[in-house]
This record gives structure tokens, C-alpha cells and sequence, in this order.
């Protein structure tokens, strides 16, 4: 989970805090000792991390925070106040071209998923309705024009490419082929090196000499930690950057390059990566960053990815299934369905407040490896089982348990699931129709 330890020990310091009804300036020098420690073992800057608690120290410890009804409450706002300001303070967007096409020039050293992200964005920005292509300019490793051209079919993205060609040339010549055949954005997946070398910046320069380049995004993997910074430092002084891609925060990463990037930098991270899939892409929003950090979880990216998942014309379909009183095992398994779109248990807890403390990692397992067996034993039923579960027998049971692996005992527990949630239903349908009123 994302900032998990982090989030953990910063909690625990908060809990010492909030227990009582009155502080010291001890004790708020005591808890931020705490914070501090967390920042630093997290692989946060230590200059950053230094900063960060004198301004805290200095605004919590006033007579006005320490007198205060809510003394605890008071500090905890602090601290969130200020590392959001640590992590950019707001949320940058892409900055589109006023007029032709938007060229966004993605860079990074190699394996910190440059092509991956490429496809990612190109996949975000087509969701909300551009018409982006992607362009294969790194010539040099092997299979990466393969690997860009197999992410932009999965994403149905239209990849330019021209083989072994300079890579300048290919990135003149996609631009001139977007503005002929009406694409808005072109994402020109660049290469990257083992190390920051001469050569790839230079190759870089020259892209950006040959091309009006409106963003250049910096793809850094999480899990290096402080190399992120130094790398984002080198890149932004040799070729100038105007955002950051944060990859792999869905990782055990310490997470303390997300917080030092922004701050040593001062370039916005305008992406963050949270895990395989094309869609396990967000914008990254500081306020938002800092309520997870604090363990006070993130409902807004909840309610977010929902809505970017959940395909419209499943949602009417279900909606009117559910208006005719049809809540059948079609529509629980589109549910689960749509859950499992969301991302894992794991990810969801995370986003949602106090969810994630509360649930072990065993008990997500078991949460995941439920709604697995439960779509086994659905996917073993026949289209008229599913449809009206009440014909299901001794005998059907038998051969549905048979079917999907698993044991009679299972197959009556699912159908007591959605039972229960078939009243639900019910009742809360009930509640919204109007009552008649009587004369």
C-alpha cells in the first residue's frame, strides 16, 4: 500500500497527540522527533525533512495551537497544511497547445517504465475524449519499438514509428503526419540510457530544437529513492523538465521521493503510476497525496476511478436491470466485475479512511481469493440458473460445486450473499418510492 510505514508512524504520533487534552510544547517536540524519524527512514531529503519540521515546530508550538480547544487536532492541520505545500502545493495539468498539435516528449533513464507510461497517458488523455499517438523514437534498445507498438494496440492507440531512422527526424516527421491526419497530442517515447550520458541528452536537445516541445515529462521510478532526486535534478538542468512521472508507488517503495522530487526540484509531479494495468495511471494532487500520507485516506481518487472505470453502457444496463426488480446473479457478478476493474483490495483500502488500518493484508487475500470463487461458482451456472436462482437444487448445487472446484458449503454461502444483498436491495427500493397518502 501506498506510504503504508509511513503513514503507520505518523498516525501513532498523531495518537499521542490527540489522547490528550492538553499539550506542551514537549510534547509536540516529541511527536515531531517521531515524524521526522518516519520522514527520514521513508528516504525522504534530510535538507527537506529538516525544513519541514522547524516550519511545523514553529507554527505548532505557538500559544494561540497549544491553547486551543482541540490542541491535537490543531497540530495534525499543521502538519497537513505544510506537506502539501512540500508536495507542490497544487495540481498542475498538461498544457495543451493553443493551436496544432500538443507534443509531450517523454524521458527517463532505462527500466523506469518511459514506454509503459507512455501508452498510460496516451490512454488518459484519449478517456477524456483528445485523440493522442504515440511515437517510437528510441531506436536503440532492443524490441522497444515492439514493446510501444504491443501498449498502444492494448490501449487502440495509433504508434508512429520509422524504424532505425534518426530519432530527431521521426519525431519532425510525426508531428507533420498528426497535423495531416487530425491528432491533437503526440507522446514521443524517447530513449532512455542505463545512466545520464552526453549522448542521450544531447539527442534530447536536439528533439526539442527540431520540435516545439509543450511538455516535457520526466518518468522516475519510486523505488530509488533518493537517486529519483539527483536524476530529476540532472534532467531538468541539461534539458529543462516541466513535470515528473512517478512510477511504481503501488509498490513496498518508501515512498520518500514522491515527497523530495517536488520539493528540491520545484517541478510539479503531474502523474503518478499505481500499478500494471493502462488505467493504473492518476493525476497527482498534493492535497490528496498528504490526506493518504496521514492516514486519512483519499475518497475523491475513490469516487474518481470508479466513474473512469465503470463502462457507461454496463452502468445503464445494470441501473435498468435494477429499476425492473431484476437483481439477479447476471448483475452480481457485473458487480464484482466492476470491482475487480477498480484495482486490487488492496489499493481501494488505501483511498478510503481508517479501511486500510482496520483490514490485515491476510484478510484482503482472503477478500480477493473470495470474489475469485465466487465468479468460478457463477461461471459454472447455466444462463437460466443465473437468471432465476431459485431453481437451484440439491442435485444443481452438486453440479455447479463440481464444475467450479469447490464445495457444496460454498455454492449455499454465495447464494446466502445474494440473498442478503437482494433484500438490501429491496428495502432500499422500497424506501424510495413514494408513499400514497391516504384521504
Amino acid at each position: 500500500m501506498i506510504f503504508e510505514r509511513l503513514s503507520d508512524k505518523i498516525s501513532a504520533a498523531f495518537k499521542s497527540l490527540r489522547s490528550k487534552g492538553k499539550l506542551s510544547e514537549q510534547d509536540v517536540k516529541n511527536a515531531m522527533r517521531e515524524i521526522k524519524l518516519a520522514l527520514l527512514e521513508a528516504d525522504v531529503n534530510f535538507n527537506v525533512v529538516r525544513d519541514f519540521i522547524a516550519q511545523v515546530l514553529e507554527l505548532a508550538v505557538s500559544q494561540e495551537v497549544l491553547k486551543s480547544l482541540t490542541p491535537g487536532q490543531q497540530v495534525v492541520k499543521i502538519v497537513n497544511a505544510e506537506l502539501i505545500k512540500l508536495l507542490g502545493a497544487k495540481n498542475e495539468k498538461i498544457k495543451f497547445a493553443s493551436s496544432g498539435p500538443t507534443v509531450i516528449m517523454i524521458c527517463g533513464l532505462q527500466g523506469s517504465g518511459k514506454t509503459t507510461h507512455s501508452a498510460k497517458i496516451a490512454y488518459s488523455l484519449k478517456a477524456k475524449g483528445r485523440r493522442p499517438m504515440l511515437v517510437a523514437c528510441d531506436i536503440y534498445r532492443p524490441a522497444a519499438v515492439e514493446q510501444l507498438k504491443l501498449a498502444g494496440e492494448r490501449a487502440k492507440i495509433f504508434v508512429f514509428e520509422e524504424g532505425k531512422r534518426n530519432p530527431v527526424e521521426i519525431a519532425e516527421h510525426s508531428v507533420r503526419y498528426a497535423k495531416d491526419n487530425g491528432y491533437d497530442i503526440v507522446i514521443l517515447d524517447t530513449a532512455g540510457r542505463l545512466h545520464i550520458d552526453n549522448d542521450l541528452m544531447d539527442e534530447l536537445v536536439q528533439i526539442k530544437k527540431a520540435v516545439v516541445v509543450n511538455e516535457t515529462l520526466l518518468v522516475v521510478d519510486a523505488m530509488t529513492g533518493q537517486d529519483a532526486v539527483n536524476v530529476a535534478q540532472k534532467f531538468d538542468e541539461l534539458i529543462g523538465v516541466d513535470g515528473v512521472v512517478l512510477t511504481k508507488l503501488d509498490s513496498d517503495a518508501r515512498g520518500g521521493a514522491a515527497v523530495s522530487v517536488a520539493a528540491v526540484t520545484k517541478k510539479p509531479i503531474k502523474f503518478i503510476g499505481v500499478g500494471e494495468k493502462l488505467g493504473d495511471l492518476e493525476e497527482f494532487f498534493p492535497d490528496r497525496m498528504a490526506s493518504r500520507i496521514l492516514g486519512m485516506g483519499d475518497v475523491i481518487s475513490f469516487i474518481e476511478r470508479a466513474e473512469a472505470t465503470f463502462d457507461a453502457e454496463q452502468k445503464q444496463k445494470m441501473e435498468k436491470s435494477l429499476a425492473k426488480g431484476r437483481f439477479d446473479l447476471n448483475v452480481f457478478l457485473s458487480q464484482m466485475e466492476m470491482i475487480k476493474k477498480l484495482g486490487s483490495l488492496k489499493s481501494l483500502a488505501s483511498m478510503l479512511p481508517g479501511v486500510g488500518k482496520k483490514v490485515t493484508d491476510e484478510q484482503m487475500e482472503q477478500g480477493e481469493k473470495e470474489l475469485i470463487r465466487m465468479k468460478a461458482i457463477i461461471y459454472s451456472m447455466t444462463p437460466q440458473e443465473r437468471a432465476n436462482p431459485s431453481v437451484l437444487n440439491a442435485s444443481r448445487k452438486k453440479r455447479i460445486a463440481n464444475g467450479s472446484g469447490q464445495k457444496v458449503e460454498d455454492v449455499n454461502g454465495l447464494l446466502k450473499k445474494f440473498e442478503a444483498i437482494n433484500e438490501t436491495m429491496k428495502r432500499f427500493d422500497r424506501l424510495k418510492k413514494p408513499k400514497k397518502k391516504h384521504r
